[in-house]
């Protein structure tokens, strides 16, 4: 067993991160990690409001940061 010092919240929370994820693997901590945010918005609704663009916009935009 690990000596955890209790009072240090950050130290219980790198303890607890590198057991998940030696127990659930990288995308396993990350599924329960989602189950305790609820999220927020409405996808559905808000899918149908997003911008379309073209191929020609999007290489635009990505080569702004270039």
């Amino acid at each position: 067993m690990i000596a955890i010092n209790l009072n240090n919240p950050i130290e219980i929370r790198n303890i607890g991160m590198q057991a998940l994820e030696k127990t659930l693997g990288r995308v396993g901590v990350v599924k329960f990690l989602q189950q305790f945010e609820p999220g927020y918005g409405n996808y559905t609704a808000e899918k149908y409001e997003a911008v379309e663009m073209n191929l020609s916009e999007i290489d635009a935009l990505l080569n702004i940061s270039r």
